[in-house]
C-alpha cells in the first residue's frame, strides 16, 4: 500500500520533499497546492527539477481537498490554523514543518477546535523538522535514555545567515538590516511566530521529561554591523542588525531547566563576548551522567560540493523529518501527535537511494 500524498507550499523544502516522495514506493504524490500564479498548473515533477510526473499543482484549496489524500506535507511559509482544521476534518493526516510541535501549548479554544477536526477526520497532525524539530526534540529525548537524571537541557544554534539565498526570509522575516528597535517580538509579527514555536520545542521537552515548568522566558540580545555588507545583492547597512541572541527558557522555581539559545549572524560579524563560533547545534545534558553532542550538517563529508549545496543539506533535513514521518502518523491513533508520541522515525529510504561514494 502506499500512502496517498499532497505537498501544500513548494519553496525550498517543498521541493526537496516532492522529491523524497516520488523516489518512494511506499508514498505516492496525488497533488500540490501553490501560492503563485507561475506555479498554475505546472507538473509537480517539473517544480522539483524533475522529469513531468503527470500531476498539476494548483492554487484551489477545494480541488486539493477532494483529492483523497492520506497526508498533506503542509510547508507554507504563513501559516493557518484554520487550513490545518480543514484539511484534519476532510479525512487528510497533517506533517508540518512550520508549527504546531507542542499544540497542548496552544490556547485551550484553539486546541480543542484541532482535536475536534481530528476526531472528525478520524486524524493526526504531527509538528516536526531541524530546529524546532528533531535537534531540539527528537535528540535530547533519545539521549535522555543514557541518563539517570537530568539536571539541564541546553540546545545551542549557530548559523551565519549570509550563505542563505532566500533573502526575502533573512531581511523580511528575520529583519536582519533593520534598526534594532524593529528586531523584537512586539515590531514584528513573523518574529513573534517565530519565538512561539521555539517556545512550543522547549514545553515539548519539559513535558516529556517532567520538568513541571512554571513558565518559558524569551529574550534577544541584538549586535549592529560595524560596516556595511552586501548580501545576495541586498546592502546590510552598518548600525543596522547584524546579529541576533535568542534566549527560550524554560524555568521552574527560578531555575532554568530547559533552554535554546540561538546566535544567528549576517555578514560574519560575530561578537567577541558570544561564545566561540561553532557552526550547526550542540546538545548539552547536564545530568547523570552528563552529554553532549554537536551536529553539522552538510551535504557530504567525502564530496567537493559548492557552498550553495552545503547550504541546501538543511532544507533537505527538515523536509525529511517530517516526510518519513508520513507512515507513523498516517497510521497513529486520531489526535495531536508530537515528537514525543510518535514511534523513532528514521529514513524511509534507507540506502537505496544512496549515491555511490568515492572509490565506488
Amino acid at each position: 500500500m502506499a500512502y496517498r500524498v499532497v505537498q501544500w507550499a513548494t519553496g525550498n523544502q517543498g521541493v526537496e520533499a516532492i522529491r523524497a516522495v516520488l523516489d518512494r514506493p511506499d508514498l505516492e504524490l496525488v497533488g500540490a497546492k501553490v501560492y503563485s500564479e507561475e506555479k498554475e498548473g505546472v507538473d509537480v515533477g517539473v517544480l522539483a527539477g524533475r522529469d513531468p510526473v503527470g500531476v498539476a499543482a494548483t492554487g484551489d484549496v477545494e480541488a486539493i481537498l477532494a483529492l483523497g489524500a492520506d497526508c498533506v506535507c503542509y510547508f507554507p511559509r504563513l501559516t493557518s490554523l484554520d487550513e490545518v482544521c480543514r484539511i484534519l476534518a476532510s479525512g487528510a493526516n497533517v506533517v508540518t514543518t512550520a508549527f504546531l510541535f507542542h499544540p497542548r501549548s496552544l490556547p485551550p479554544a484553539d486546541l480543542a477546535r484541532l482535536e475536534a477536526a481530528c476526531a472528525e477526520g478520524g486524524t493526526s497532525v504531527h509538528g516536526t523538522g531541524l530546529n524546532p524539530g528533531n535537534l531540539s526534540g527528537v535528540l535530547p529525548l533519545a539521549l535522555s535514555g543514557m541518563s539517570r537524571s537530568i539536571e539541564q537541557v541546553t540546545l545551542q544554534e549557530r548559523a551565519d545567515w549570509s550563505f542563505y539565498e532566500s533573502t526575502h526570509i533573512t531581511f523580511d522575516n528575520m529583519r536582519f538590516g533593520r534598526p534594532p528597535e524593529e528586531v523584537t517580538e512586539e515590531a514584528s509579527e513573523f518574529l513573534r511566530f517565530n519565538s512561539g514555536i521555539f517556545k512550543e520545542e522547549v514545553a515539548l521537552l519539559g513535558e516529556a521529561l517532567g520538568a513541571g515548568l512554571d513558565g518559558i522566558t524569551t529574550d534577544v540580545e541584538l549586535v549592529t554591523a560595524q560596516r556595511d555588507h552586501d548580501i545576495f545583492g541586498i546592502r546590510l547597512a552598518a548600525g543596522t542588525v547584524a546579529g541576533q541572541r535568542w534566549h527560550w527558557r524554560g524555568v521552574r522555581e527560578g531555575r532554568t531547566l530547559v533552554e535554546i539559545e540561538t546566535l544567528w549572524t549576517v555578514g560574519g560579524e560575530y561578537p567577541a563576548h558570544w561564545p566561540a563560533p561553532l557552526d550547526g547545534w550542540t546538545l548539552t545534558i547536564e545530568g547523570e551522567p552528563s552529554l553532549r553532542a554537536h551536529v553539522l550538517s552538510l551535504m557530504s563529508y567525502q564530496r567537493d560540493l559548492p557552498i550553495s549545496e552545503h547550504v541546501r543539506a538543511a532544507s533537505i533535513a527538515t523536509a525529511m523529518q517530517a516526510v518519513n514521518a508520513i507512515p507513523a502518523v498516517c497510521e497513529a491513533p486520531a489526535g495531536v501527535r508530537t515528537m514525543a508520541d510518535l514511534p523513532l522515525i528514521r529514513s524511509g529510504a534507507g540506502f537505496g537511494n544512496a549515491p555511490a561514494g568515492p572509490g565506488r
